[in-house]
């Protein structure tokens, strides 16, 4: 009995994670900016400002607030290389986190406009 047990939760964790691996590639392919953060955390509430203060559409993905976050966690640090959040997309490529956006501010409304969120 363990020895099944064990084998469905690998097989609906590894379903899970392709789950979560399909969520995130969407999000980035889908949105000229993405953001995937948590709600109470600081660097991703400057992050956040930041492209305010650019008037940016963007799409973030509050990962405490979704069921599969932990998963997209996961995901992100295969797709990215990092775990950590913010961890934010412009243009479809990996910018980092929100000390990589900050010191890119000066040329930050051009990656913008590329993307087509300003």
């Amino acid at each position: 009995m363990f020895i099944f047990r064990r084998l469905f939760q690998t097989a609906a964790s590894t379903e899970a994670m392709s789950a979560a691996k399909t969520k995130a590639q969407k999000i980035i392919e889908e949105n000229g900016v993405a953001v995937f953060s948590k709600s109470y955390c600081p660097y991703c509430n400057a992050t956040k400002r930041l492209l305010d203060s650019f008037g940016a559409k963007y799409y973030a993905l509050e990962l405490d607030q979704v069921s599969d976050g932990s998963e997209i966690q996961d995901v992100l640090q295969e797709i990215s290389g990092q775990r950590t959040v913010p961890n934010i997309f412009i243009n479809r490529k990996h910018i980092g986190g929100n000390s990589d956006i900050q010191a890119r501010k000066d040329n930050l409304k051009g990656l913008l406009a590329e993307a087509g969120a300003i």
